[in-house]
């Protein structure tokens, strides 16, 4: 009775692990097709920006300096949201690469035990 108790929380367990990391890893697919979008707007970077030029840090941009800054940091915070969405799958395989043989040992085991 214990044994197959021991059996059925394992096989549930593995099983929970797999899906979750299925789960997990079509979100991060999600994520590196469609990045989450950018949420400064442009006036709120380029107010950041003439502060900073009060306090002394940059010189003065033209308009066309600042936008030009302004749609690179957004394509570097698309391509830092696709680089976390690959770590992430990858991480994300773990818990159906590992988990995965253990429910098979144990379901293989089941079936012997009826």
């Amino acid at each position: 009775m214990i044994r197959h108790l021991y059996t059925y929380l394992v096989l549930f367990a593995t099983l929970m692990m797999v899906i979750g990391g299925g789960i997990s890893i079509f979100m991060a697919s999600a994520d590196l097709v469609s990045p989450p979008s950018y949420y400064q707007s442009y006036t709120d970077f380029k107010t950041m920006r003439q502060h900073e030029k009060f306090e002394g840090q940059k010189a003065e941009l033209t308009e066309e300096e600042l936008r030009t800054e302004y749609e690179q940091m957004i394509k570097d915070e698309k391509q830092r949201q696709q680089e976390r969405a690959k770590n992430q799958i990858i991480k994300s395989l773990g818990f159906i690469v590992i988990p995965l043989p253990i429910f098979i040992y144990f379901n293989r085991m089941r079936k012997s035990q009826t």
